[in-house]
């Protein structure tokens, strides 16, 4: 069982920015963004991961390029999505999601291929 904890979500106007953080228990294969607005799918942001001994590899929604991005600090088991010039439309509830080990899931895959998840924290952004 791996236990995710969420910090660092809040309200901000837009074009301001924001970090959230996600700790994980364990070391993981891949640790990735969710968000969700009301009566509405979660929706995927971002995926960090390591692809053996290439360096981390990251990759993003169309709608977040160029003003997130996702990093990890292996040691602290921590993934961190930095979230600049945030925009309305970017308020939701954010949760972090994992793919335990390798094979175990799909990283760059919809809700059902991450193994684990986290309670979520909210982002508000208003004009």
């Amino acid at each position: 069982q791996v236990q995710l904890v969420e910090s660092g979500g809040g309200s901000v106007q837009a074009g301001e920015s924001l970090r959230l953080s996600c700790e994980a228990s364990v070391a993981v294969f891949c640790m990735a963004w969710f968000r969700q607005i009301p009566d509405k799918e979660r929706e995927w942001v971002a995926t960090i991961y390591s692809d053996r001994n290439r360096p981390y590899r990251t990759h993003f929604d169309d709608s977040v390029k160029g003003r997130f991005t996702i990093s990890e600090d292996t040691a602290k088991k921590t993934a961190y999505l930095q979230m600049n010039l945030l925009k309305t439309e970017d308020t939701g509830t954010y949760y972090c999601a994992v793919v335990e080990r390798y094979g175990s899931g799909y990283c760059l895959g919809g809700v059902s291929d991450f193994n684990y998840w986290g309670q979520g924290t909210q982002v508000t952004v208003s004009s």
